[in-house]
């Protein structure tokens, strides 16, 4: 078997141990071209030098890179050696369900249906694909930190309470969760992964698998002629019908598929199984990242309550219009005032006048000094000038002499002697 340090391909090298079993070892690796963690499985010599075996193996790698599913880890190459072949796959980072039974013993009702409802759903990605995993166990279900199970293939840890069967020929699997009909040597379809994932929800229930103690072989056999201990009445009718009817001797007897074994758990545990699954998050080992939420307007419709088609645009073509009608009225209200008018134009300055004759006012000019002073007050002090009598404050335009009276700036004459006129 390799070691740590070691490369396999020429790609992947080897880190850490992860687990070993009766078909090999599981490796916690880098890939080196891509530079990402990935965890390879190492046939052990002896198995991978079997070649019905070994095909076995490789037709199942292929199909299971081709799958895609959250509760399914990936398969990403497959690959031999001078010692024998290995499967490369996506490390899982999160706690072997194995490890959270040993650490709190049993799980709670609600738990277990959770981890029994996403490892069914994944169960049925893997026989739809024409998959029977055959290995089905606390140590190849892994909770990752937000709760998501995700069913491996990192064989079985060594423990008491999960020995691997290595002397009977072709028969893989845990003792402690293997189906009869596997036992017995028999054909092993779906239904036997159901009898397993039967068997993992009694050990987290319970604390402990249907049947243990003597070697594996023993209790392999007891899965064949006994029935395990019912399980205690605190539990919810539901559960304990669901567990029941997994462990059935008969593989007829449990649910017809995967897919119907996840749905009763969500119906036992009485939920959704995805909000079921925050139960099982390990927040401890990894801090969720909070999802942020939108933001939420106050008063605002759904989205559903507007209206499709043409008539969703009737309320932007009345604002456009009611918006066009109020500037049309602005445009007119400044027109009437006259906000839009030019400038008045400079008053056109009448032809020259011919000279007035010596004395004699210009018509003309006397109107313009009667506008300049009507536009303008003198000061009370200004001089007179003695060339011109000005217009009195009070007259705006000054008349024009006649004919009959004297012209000029000379005094007028004295009046007549009333005695002289007499004679």
């Amino acid at each position: 078997m390799p070691g740590p340090g070691e490369s396999l391909g020429g790609r992947y090298r080897l880190e850490d141990r992860i687990a070993a079993g009766g078909m090999g070892e599981v490796w916690r690796a880098t890939d080196t071209v891509l530079d990402r963690p990935v965890a390879v499985k190492v046939l052990q010599a002896g198995t991978a030098g079997e070649s019905s075996f070994r095909r076995r193996f490789e037709h199942e790698a292929r199909v299971m890179a081709a799958l895609r599913h959250p509760g399914v880890a990936a398969v990403y190459d497959f690959g031999s050696t001078g010692e024998g072949a290995f499967l490369v796959m996506a490390r899982i980072d999160g706690q072997s369900l194995d490890q959270r039974l040993g650490e709190r013993g049993r799980l709670s009702p609600a738990e277990t249906m959770a981890v029994v409802a996403q490892a069914a759903r994944a169960l049925h990605a893997a026989h739809q694909a024409g998959i029977v995993h055959r290995d089905v166990t606390p140590g190849n279900l892994i909770i990752e930190p937000d709760g998501n199970v995700v069913l491996v293939d990192f064989g079985v840890a060594r423990s008491a309470a999960s020995e691997t069967l290595t002397g009977a020929r072709n028969v893989v699997g845990t003792a402690c969760y293997m189906a009869p009909e596997q036992v017995s040597k028999r054909a092993v379809g779906p239904a036997a992964d159901l009898y397993a994932l039967g068997a993992v929800a009694y050990h987290c229930l319970t604390g402990a698998p249907p049947f243990t103690g003597g070697d594996a072989v023993t209790i392999a056999l007891r899965h064949v002629d006994e029935e395990p201990r019912p399980l205690p009445a605190a539990i919810p009718a539901p559960v304990r019908a669901l567990v029941e009817r997994a462990l059935a001797k008969d593989p007829g007897a449990r649910a017809p598929s995967a897919a119907a074994m996840a749905i009763a758990a969500t119906d036992a545990a009485g939920g959704d199984s995805a909000v079921r699954a925050a139960l099982l998050a390990t927040e401890s080992v990894t801090a969720p990242i909070p999802r942020r939420l939108p933001a939420t307007v106050p008063d605002q419709p759904p989205a559903d309550d507007f209206p499709d088609g043409p008539s969703r645009w009737l309320p932007v073509l009345t604002l456009v219009l009611s918006a066009l009608a109020v500037l049309l009225a602005t445009f007119t209200a400044a027109d009437l005032l006259g906000w839009f008018r030019g400038t008045p134009s400079a008053p056109v300055s009448s032809p020259a006048t011919p000279p007035s004759p010596a004395g004699v006012p210009s018509p003309s000019r006397s109107q313009s000094a009667s506008a300049s002073a009507t536009r303008r007050s003198p000061p009370a002090t200004r001089p007179r000038s003695p060339a011109r009598t000005s217009a009195s404050p009070s007259d705006s335009v000054s008349s024009e002499p006649s004919a009959d009276e004297p012209s000029g700036d000379s005094p007028s004459p004295p009046p007549a002697d009333p005695s002289t006129e007499a004679g």
